[in-house]
């Protein structure tokens, strides 16, 4: 089931049987010269999404988190980006009020690497604002929060090694923009060249540096690699991974 797409009366009855949603959550920054700006929320909702489609009684996928912690792209234009403190407090306020209505088990799909470790920030401040609840654990909802990084379920880091053994990369990477064209495919721009083709590698720190040292966008790829093909071979294995960890972590 997808939240945005159901009635109150289809969440209030999913709650009497299960309590964990899925939500993807990405950025929104540049990837490249043929990568979308979304990619990072794209990847982990097109994947949440076909998970659903293969067992929609046995997941329900709620709205993307789309916008993250990006600041070191903002030399691009099109980029929009949270700061930490402001992305910790509106994931605390989601996870907040899921946990009003009955939800205990919240698992974030995430898509992008920047997003990591103030995910992992908020998670502590949702559990330490939850200690510091005078009523005790007798009188309050359990819950569970689970961040799980599409890219890093073994079956899905093996295919992508397969498929791209050269210039994969690190940002603008060929599968993720695969994985877009897949969603996307009347947007895929397969034409776009790139010099040199295998950018290069290297720190990141602010977004002035970023554009320097990388002019283009992308970091250590090579995503002329990208198709549609390719990019459903690693949506499938990804939402079958989804699919198999959201049911053991709602059991």
């Amino acid at each position: 089931m997808l939240l945005p797409v159901s009635t109150w009366q289809d969440i209030e009855s999913w709650l009497k049987t299960s309590r964990t949603i899925l939500i993807p959550i990405g950025s929104m920054e540049q990837h490249g010269p043929n990568g979308f700006v979304g990619t990072d929320a794209l990847c982990p909702e097109i994947i949440a999404h076909h998970a659903e489609a293969q067992a929609p009684e046995e997941v329900l996928v709620g709205p993307t988190f789309s916008v993250g912690c990006a600041q070191h792209h903002l030399g691009f234009p099109g980029t929009i980006t949270l700061r930490p403190t402001t992305m910790i407090a509106a994931m605390t306020d989601w996870t907040e009020s899921l946990m009003r209505h009955g939800f205990e088990r919240i698992y974030w799909l995430n898509g992008h690497g920047g997003n990591i470790a103030t995910i992992q920030a908020a998670f502590s401040e949702i559990h330490s604002k939850r200690s510091f609840d005078p009523r005790g654990a007798d009188n309050r909802p359990g819950l569970e929060l689970k961040l799980r990084n599409w890219w890093d379920f073994s079956p899905v880091m093996k295919l992508c090694n397969q498929l791209y053994p050269v210039g994969h990369g690190s940002h603008a990477t060929a599968s993720e923009v695969s994985v877009t064209y897949f969603g996307y495919p009347d947007r895929a721009r397969p034409e776009v060249e790139m010099s040199p083709k295998l950018a290069p590698n290297g720190k990141i720190g602010d977004a002035v540096q970023y554009r320097r040292d990388f002019p283009d966008g992308r970091i250590g790829s090579d995503p002329t690699q990208s198709n549609a093909e390719d990019g459903q071979k690693i949506v499938e294995a990804a939402a079958a991974a989804v699919l198999d960890e959201v049911k053991r972590f709602a059991a």
